[in-house]
C-alpha cells in the first residue's frame, strides 16, 4: 500500500499544497516549526480522520479559514483509491472513490498507517488512557466492526453513568438492568477484540525486540483487562458502589497494558533507552500485524524520531522497514541518517513551502 499523491488546502500552515511521493522512501528535511510534522499529520489524518497531536479539530484549519481539505490517492493491490476529507466547524465529510461515506467506520481502513513520533513514548510510560487510545486506533484500522462495538459500548456507558447521577429515590432497577445487559453485550465484544489484538501483537513484537536488543531482553505485553472473569456478575456486584460514586467502576473503559522486559515492568523501572526500544518494537510489530490482517503493508510515518535513536537502532529500524513499507521520515538534518537506499525522494521544508531536492 502506498500513497502516491497528497493535496492539502488550508491545513495548518499549508494554504494550497500538492505533492507526489516516492513509493519507497520520502524524507522531509527542515528546521523546527517549518511544517514537516504537518505533512505527516495530514497523512495520518487522511487515514484515521483524527490527528495524533490534538483532539481539537479547529487547530487543523488554517487560522484565517473556516474549512480545510485533505485528499490523497492510495494504491493497493493494483487498485487506485482516491480519498478525501473535508473538515469545517460543523463536522467532517469523508469520501472514498468519490463517494461520501455515512459512517467513519466504513471509511477507516482504506489507508493503513503506523505513526512513530516522540510522544509515542507515552504508550509505554503515560497514563492508561493513552494506551487504550493506542489500542482503539490500531484495532480500528484493521477491524472496522471494532469501532462500531466500541462506539455502542461508550454510548451505553455514558447513559449508565448519567442514570447513576439521578435521584436515588426515583431510580428504576429494571431500567438499570437493561443498561447493564447492553453494556455487557458490547463490552464483551470490545474485550474479545482487544485480547486477540494484544495476543497477536505480543507474538510479533517479542521476536522484533529480541533482534533490536541483540537477544538480551525478552518483551512481554500483558493485557490488563479490568474485567477479571464474568462482566455481568462483576457489574452487578459493583452496583451499590457505582450508585454511591455515580460512575461505572467495571468494564473495558478501565483497561490497561503492561510492558515487561525480562519480567520487569519497563513503564516504571525501565531506562529511557529500554522504553524507547520497547515503543519501537511495538510500532514495528504493528506493520507485520496489519499485513497479516489485510494482506497489505501500511504506510510508515517516522516523525522526528531518528535523532532520538542511536546509530545501531537507526540501522536496525531502516533495515526492517526499507523495501517493505512506503516510509516517510521528518528530520532536521540528513547528517545522522546512515545506509539510506538509492531510491528515494528528499523534500526541503521551509516556512510552509516544500521543494523537492532529490528523487531517484
Amino acid at each position: 500500500m502506498i500513497i502516491s499523491e497528497l493535496h492539502l488546502k488550508n491545513f495548518r500552515n499549508y494554504t494550497d499544497l500538492s505533492l507526489n511521493f516516492h513509493p519507497n522512501l520520502n524524507i522531509f528535511v527542515g528546521q523546527n516549526a517549518q511544517g514537516k510534522t504537518n505533512v505527516a499529520e495530514s497523512i495520518y489524518f487522511l487515514a484515521l480522520t483524527r490527528s495524533h497531536r490534538t483532539h481539537a479539530d479547529r487547530e487543523l484549519i488554517a487560522w484565517d479559514s473556516k474549512e480545510m481539505t485533505v485528499a490523497g490517492t492510495i494504491i493497493k493491490k493494483n487498485t487506485t483509491v482516491p480519498l478525501e476529507i473535508l473538515l469545517n466547524t460543523k463536522g467532517r465529510i469523508v469520501k472514498a472513490n468519490h463517494l461520501k461515506e455515512k459512517r467513519l467506520a466504513d471509511y477507516i481502513g482504506n489507508l493503513n498507517v503506523i505513526m512513530f513520533a516522540p510522544e509515542d513514548l507515552a504508550i509505554i510510560k503515560g497514563a492508561p488512557s493513552v494506551r487504550r487510545r493506542f489500542i482503539d486506533m490500531e484495532i480500528g484500522q484493521i477491524r472496522p466492526v471494532y469501532l462500531y462495538d466500541l462506539m455502542r459500548y461508550h454510548k451505553t456507558l455514558k447513559e449508565r453513568n448519567a442514570y447513576l447521577k439521578f435521584d436515588k429515590t426515583k431510580l428504576d432497577a429494571n431500567f438499570l438492568d437493561v443498561l447493564d445487559e447492553q453494556l455487557v453485550e458490547y463490552g464483551e465484544k470490545v474485550i474479545s477484540h482487544r485480547q486477540g489484538f494484544i495476543d497477536n501483537l505480543t507474538k510479533i513484537s517479542t521476536d522484533l525486540h529480541d533482534k533490536l536488543s541483540q537477544g538480551k531482553e525478552k518483551l512481554d505485553i500483558i493485557y490488563a483487562c479490568n474485567v477479571k472473569q464474568d462482566f455481568a456478575a462483576e457489574l452487578k456486584s459493583a452496583r451499590q458502589k457505582d450508585l454511591f460514586r455515580m460512575q461505572t467502576s467495571v468494564g473495558p473503559h478501565r483497561d490497561d497494558l503492561q510492558f515487561l522486559l525480562n519480567n520487569i515492568d519497563v513503564s516504571n523501572f525501565g531506562s529511557q533507552g529500554q522504553q524507547r526500544t520497547t515503543a519501537l518494537s511495538v510500532k514495528l510489530a504493528e506493520i507485520d500485524l496489519i499485513f497479516q490482517e489485510t494482506g497489505d503493508y501500511p504506510v510508515l510515518l517516522l516523525d522526528d524520531v531518528m535523532s532520538e535513536l542511536d546509530n545501531q537502532r537507526q540501522l536496525d529500524l531502516l533495515s526492517l522497514v526499507i523495501g517493505k513499507t512506503q516510509t516517510f521520515i521528518t528530520t532536521t538534518t540528513l547528517d545522522h541518517l546512515q545506509n539510506l537506499p538509492d531510491k528515494m525522494a528528499v523534500f526541503e521544508v521551509k516556512s510552509g513551502e516544500i521543494l523537492e531536492k532529490n528523487r531517484d
